[in-house]
Parts: C-alpha cells; sequence; structure tokens
C-alpha cells in the first residue's frame, strides 16, 4: 500500500519541519547550558526557590480590608457602583415579574411563536414542550428566575462586547490592546471572578449579574472584532467609491456584511452565561442555580437532575433559536405580519391566564423525578460503588486511578527541579510555535513560581494532564467514529448537546455519589465536560476532509483504515490540533471546580478564597490558574505561521 501513502504530499516536508525541530533543540541546548548552571549556583533546589517569589498577600488584603470599611460611605461606591448595582436590580425585578404576568401559558406561547417565527414549526413545537417540562418538573419559578437573570445578563454582554468588538474591529491599536484583555478573561476561571465582584457589590443579584457579564462578554467581543475585520473589501470599496461617510459605512455595509459573526457571537454568549447560572448561585443569584449548588452541598442527586434538567433545556432551545437565526440570514425574509402574529398570539394566551387565573403553574401538574433518581443513584452506589465480583467497583477505580496515574504525574513534575520544568515548556512551546510563543509559555510558568503556588500549580497541572489524556484518547474514538457513520452521529448527537450544556456542578454530583471525594471525581467530571467539544470538533475536522483526497486514496486501493491513517487525520490535523486545545482549556475549567469535592490544589485555594473572603487566597490562585491556562494554551496550538506551515 505503498502508492495508497502517496496521496499525502508529505515528502520533503517532515524533513524541513526536522531539520527545524533540531536547529530549535539545539539552540536551546546551548541557553539551558549556559543559564542552568548558573540558576543551579545561584538557587540550589528542587521546587521553586524562595527567593525568587514576591508576596502579595499584604497589599491584597490591605486593599480587600478598604473596600470593606468604605463601602457604605466612599463616593466611589455611593455614587457609581451603588447606582449600578440599584440599576441591575431594578432591571432584574422588572423582568422577572413581567415573566410572571404573562403566566406560565404566556411565556410558552410567546416562546413558541418566536421560535416559529425564527425557524419553524418544528423547532416551535421543540421550544414549548421544553418550556412545559420545566413546569412539569416543579422549576416554573426558578426557572423564570434564572430567565430574567439571564436576559438581563445576556443584554448586558452583548452591549459590552459588541462595543468592545467594535473597538477593536476598527481600530488596530485597540485590538492589540483588547486582545490580552479577553484571552485572561477568557482563561480565568469563573469562581476568581467572584470574590472581587462580591467585596464590590455584595452577595445578591448585581454580583451574579455582573460576573456573568465579564464572563460572557469576550466571545461576542471577539466574533463581532473578527467579522468586521473580515468584510469583503471589494464591498467596502464600493461603497467608499459612493461617498459614505464612515459612519454610514459602518451601518450599510460592514454591520450587515458581519451579521452571522455577530449572531455566533449571540449563540456563544448565551451559552456561556447559562452556564454561570449554577456558579452564580454561590453568591446569591438563586434561580435554578441555587437549587444545584443546594443539591450539590447534601449530595442528593435527584433534586440536582430536577433544577439541572430545566437549564439544558433552556440552554438548547436557545442555541437552536439563535442558530436558526443565523442560518437563515440572507435568504428571503418572511412578511412582517408574522411579528404582529406572535404579538397577537402571545397576547391572547396571556390574557386568557389571567382571566382565569392560571398564571402560576398548577400543583397538580407537578412530575417528581428525585425520589426515583435518587432510588436509581442508591441502587448503583449500593452494587457499584464497591464489592463488584472481578472488576471492583467505582470506589476502588478512583482509588487505583488515583494511585498509579495521578500520584505519580503529580510527584513526578513536584520532584523535577524548577528549571527543567521551565525548559521542557519552553520545548514544547518552541517545537509548536515560535520564539514569542516559547517566551510567553516561560514567562507564565515563572510567574506562577513568583507567585508562590508552585507546588500547587503543579499539582493542578496533573490532574489536567491525566484528565486530558483521557478525554482524547475516548475524545478521538467517539468523533473517528461519529465522522465515519452517519447512524453514530446521529445518535451521538442529541447526547452531546445534554452534556455539553449541562451545568457544570451537575457533572459533580453524580460523580462525587460514584467515585467519592478526592481527586479522581475531579478528573472524571472534567473528562465528561470536555469530551462533547473534542468529540464535535474530530468528527467535523473528519468530515470536512477533501472528498478528492479520499477517493483518489480508494482509487489506489487503499482500505477504510489505511485511508483514516494517511489521509483523513493528516488533513485534519489543524481540527486535531483545535481539538487538543479546547480539550486543555475545558479541562482545566472543571479541574478547579473539582476543588469543592476534594480536587484541592489551586481549586480549593480559589473556593477557599471565596468562602472566606480571603483576596489574597483567592485572587493570587486565580491568576495563577491564568498563567497556567496560558501556558498549556501556548504548548498545545500552534501560531497560525506554524499551523500553515504543517498543512
Amino acid at each position: 500500500m505503498a502508492t495508497a501513502t502517496a496521496v499525502v504530499p508529505r515528502t520533503g516536508r517532515s524533513g524541513l519541519l526536522g531539520h527545524l525541530a533540531v536547529r530549535k533543540l539545539l539552540l536551546l541546548t546551548v541557553a539551558a547550558g549556559v543559564l542552568v548552571p548558573f540558576a543551579v549556583a545561584r538557587w540550589a533546589g528542587g521546587s521553586w526557590p524562595e527567593a525568587l517569589t514576591v508576596d502579595v498577600s499584604g497589599p491584597l488584603a490591605e486593599t480587600s480590608d478598604w473596600i470593606i470599611d468604605n463601602r457604605d460611605s466612599h463616593p466611589l461606591f455611593l455614587y457609581f457602583f451603588g447606582h449600578v448595582s440599584n440599576v441591575v436590580v431594578v432591571t432584574v425585578r422588572v423582568v422577572y415579574l413581567a415573566l410572571l404576568a404573562v403566566g406560565w401559558a404566556g411565556v410558552t406561547a410567546l416562546a413558541g411563536l418566536v421560535a416559529w417565527r425564527v425557524a419553524g414549526i418544528r423547532l416551535a413545537l421543540g421550544t414549548a414542550v421544553a418550556f412545559l417540562a420545566c413546569g412539569l418538573l416543579g422549576m416554573w419559578v426558578p426557572t423564570m428566575q434564572t430567565l430574567a437573570l439571564m436576559v438581563v445578563a445576556v443584554t448586558a454582554s452583548v452591549v459590552v462586547g459588541a462595543l468592545l468588538g467594535l473597538a477593536a474591529g476598527l481600530f488596530d491599536r485597540m485590538d492589540r490592546v483588547l486582545r490580552p484583555v479577553l484571552d485572561t478573561m477568557q482563561v480565568l476561571p469563573a469562581f476568581a471572578y467572584l470574590l472581587p465582584v462580591v467585596l464590590i457589590f455584595g452577595i445578591g443579584v448585581p454580583a451574579a449579574v455582573l460576573a456573568t457579564v465579564v464572563y460572557a462578554a469576550p466571545p461576542m467581543a471577539r466574533l463581532t472584532a473578527l467579522g468586521l475585520r473580515g468584510a469583503d473589501k471589494e464591498v467596502l470599496e464600493a461603497v467608499e467609491s459612493l461617498g459614505t461617510t464612515s459612519r454610514q459605512r459602518l451601518l450599510t455595509a460592514r454591520i450587515p456584511l458581519a451579521r452571522k459573526e455577530l449572531l455566533l457571537g449571540l449563540n456563544q454568549t448565551i451559552m456561556m452565561a447559562l452556564s454561570m447560572a449554577v456558579i452564580a448561585s454561590v453568591i446569591g443569584a438563586g434561580g435554578l442555580g441555587d437549587r444545584v449548588y443546594q443539591a450539590l452541598a447534601s449530595v442528593d442527586v435527584g433534586a440536582a437532575l430536577a433544577a439541572g434538567i430545566p437549564i439544558v433545556l433552556l440552554a438548547v432551545v436557545l442555541d437552536r433559536v439563535t442558530g436558526a437565526a443565523g442560518a437563515n440570514l440572507g435568504r428571503a425574509p418572511r412578511p412582517r405580519t408574522h411579528w404582529l402574529y406572535v404579538v397577537a398570539g402571545a397576547a391572547a394566551v396571556a390574557v386568557a391566564g389571567r382571566l382565569t387565573a392560571r398564571l402560576e403553574w398548577p400543583d397538580g401538574w407537578v412530575v417528581s423525578i428525585i425520589e426515583p433518581v435518587n432510588r436509581a443513584v442508591g441502587w448503583m452506589t449500593d452494587h457499584l460503588y464497591s464489592g463488584v465480583p472481578v472488576i471492583g467497583g467505582t470506589a476502588d477505580w478512583a482509588a487505583r486511578f488515583t494511585t498509579w496515574v495521578l500520584d505519580p504525574i503529580r510527584d513526578g513534575l513536584q520532584w523535577l527541579p524548577w528549571w527543567s520544568v521551565l525548559l521542557v515548556v519552553a520545548a514544547l512551546a518552541w517545537l509548536i510555535g515560535t520564539w514569542r510563543t516559547a517566551l510567553t509559555a516561560v514567562l507564565a510558568m515563572a510567574a506562577i513560581g513568583v507567585l508562590g503556588v508552585w507546588n500547587p500549580a503543579l499539582d493542578t497541572l496533573s490532574q489536567v494532564l491525566a484528565a486530558v489524556a483521557v478525554t482524547l484518547v475516548i475524545g478521538f474514538a467517539t468523533g473517528i467514529a461519529a465522522a465515519r457513520s452517519d447512524r453514530v452521529d446521529r445518535l451521538l448527537r442529541p447526547v452531546l448537546d445534554v452534556f455539553q450544556t449541562m451545568p457544570q456542578f451537575v457533572y459533580l454530583i453524580p460523580v462525587v455519589a460514584l467515585f467519592g471525594v478526592g481527586r479522581a471525581p475531579a478528573v472524571a467530571a472534567a473528562v465528561v465536560y470536555a469530551l462533547p467539544a473534542v468529540v464535535r470538533i474530530t468528527a467535523q475536522g473528519l468530515r470536512q476532509v477533501d472528498p478528492a483526497a479520499l477517493e483518489s486514496a480508494r482509487s489506489l486501493g487503499a482500505t477504510s483504515a489505511q485511508q483514516l491513517r494517511q489521509v483523513q487525520l493528516p488533513l485534519a490535523r489543524p481540527a486535531l490540533l483545535l481539538a487538543v486545545n479546547q480539550g486543555v482549556v475545558l479541562v482545566l475549567a472543571v479541574v478547579i471546580i473539582g476543588g469543592m469535592v476534594g480536587g484541592g490544589a489551586l481549586g480549593y485555594d480559589v473556593v477557599f478564597g471565596l468562602a472566606q473572603g480571603d483576596l489574597a487566597t483567592g485572587l493570587v490562585a486565580g491568576a495563577a490558574i491564568v498563567c497556567l491556562g496560558l501556558m498549556l494554551d501556548r504548548v498545545t496550538q500552534p501560531t497560525e505561521r506554524r499551523a500553515k506551515k504543517g498543512a
């Protein structure tokens, strides 16, 4: 089958890459030979030297004390933050009361009619069923609380993100300034946002909304800037030749041409805002997230699932509606009278509900799943937790995974001299990118040591590496199966939708019930959370391989396995690398939350800082997580120039 291999033009390329890799490694070896002896002589020892750490706990503690002492008296809080807080509270309250005034039938009818107007009858029926399911589960009022919070948070996120994206899309200098800011906002764990926000606004809805805005605005900003910068230059030149002003060109050409990116930004903002629904409940957001959080505290899987399902349904419905709106761009618009039908129909249903005093969901229509789910979980715990013949139980698996995988990786990383860790990071980042990539990764890793959290960061890194390895093995295998079989793809799609939209906290509860408390459950929850993205990206990358290359391989007699190994996988390399990168980022997000269930390390420090109001501990751990995420991003994602050479 040597002839089939020739389908992929790799001859010469591997030699060039090998030559470049050797040159880079030689240069790095020379630099290490000069710097390492000096570092060892000056700062002996394996762990990060104390002389190179900077204690920031004092200034941060003073800042925290000043905020607490002046929150009720300083003009900045009275006349700025106080007004912001009041506006948020009033807005959320108005939206919530409006939803209650419309009633369950009116809200369901309005949602279904909007989906019908945007995407057709099938999605309209699915939307109506989703809202009715929220009521059947006994979660109508918490769902309305969450929906009110999300309406305000998403609106604010879209406005802030669109303004930032507008500035970055129109001005190169602003783009360069905003890029590292947006990178930091997206990598910083959600828990790290909560502590400074709570210090300023206190526990309650304002802190929850503003933390959600900080977390959900970056995708809107990035995609807005991308859409504006990617506008067709010929169209812009044609509009400019007509003598239009800059404002007219923006409104009549740039923004209309970027509509798909803007809708995608809206879609991603909604998804990220909903993912914050549970995390924000820690600081008083209420609604469905609060129910999930309370269930986590009592390890009540049934209650968590009953509150988690409505969050998933809301996410799926909003994802489908915004996705359909983007797909329908460019088609013939429907008559404007359709919107009149939507408003009139929803108003009629709402009025009918008010006249019949049926605004609240009837108690007799509630179907409780809490007890059946808890009985099922209890049976699994009793029969699977331990004592299973031959294979042992889930508790045994967790203990073995911790002993055979997590402990050796953590101990090995912490045993390595600090300079060797920096050297490995530099080598990996430089081989996959440029010297700037390597410098950024090394500085990010060194910053962790400077902050004084070197060993906890390596503990977190060990969990991330183990979770990513498991995620990639399962994700690549599943993605390949989905790409090569339409039936497998159809079966996996709803499962991936549910897993991708389920709040992170919900994963922790059944995992803890089956595996106990410790680092292994945190890793298991991270794998479940990151797996859908890896599967989707892998399957999409393999499906987008040029059909001509596959046909050429088949004509040369290549088997199915040879086509996959010699054609599809090499040509899908950029997508596979993106899958690795996204797997790392998503795993890191959940491993941190795993600190609440015994994951320890940096995740525990962030959660402890939030619970105790300890700004120093929480922010230092959060900053270390940002540095860890930045380093992992640089060593797993090639730069654009290098990716093009490798393509």
